[in-house]
């Protein structure tokens, strides 16, 4: 499990300076992962964002380079609005403000989530994200 607590923590170190944003940063690591379960999973959801034009983007969070940002307008065309209204009826975020807060987060959680330019398998993502929920919410 070494490797997975470390992912956590830098996950949670590098989110740390969000927590005074709307929606704290446990509602909007409960959003991302809202977001993952409602697509599928990770690989479901990166599919989805390929498909609507954001393959480049998604490349970028999995490689080892500088992670490309996607705008809220982007992740809500790719996603649906209804699946963001969804999301932040669970997360607790307002959904003006939710899918701004995912553009910026989901890059940082998959780049993390990816190690060596490598996405893991489905099972060590869930587990991953399972650990990231249980740190966030006990």
């Amino acid at each position: 499990m070494g490797l997975l607590d470390q992912l956590a923590g830098q996950v949670m170190g590098s989110l740390s300076g969000q927590q005074d944003q709307p929606g704290s940063t446990s509602g909007a690591m409960g959003a991302v992962m809202a977001l993952v379960e409602r697509a599928g999973g990770v690989p479901a959801l990166l599919e989805q964002l390929r498909a609507s034009g954001l393959g480049d983007q998604v490349a970028s969070w999995i490689g080892t380079g500088a992670n490309h940002a996607i705008s809220g307008e982007q992740l809500s065309s790719a996603v649906g609005d209804g699946a963001l209204a969804q999301v932040a009826r669970q997360s607790g975020i307002e959904p003006s403000a939710l899918s701004g807060a995912l553009a910026g987060l989901l890059p940082q959680v998959i780049d993390h989530l990816s190690p060596n330019g490598n996405m893991p398998s489905e099972d060590l993502l869930s587990q991953g994200l399972n650990m990231l929920k249980g740190k966030l919410f006990n």
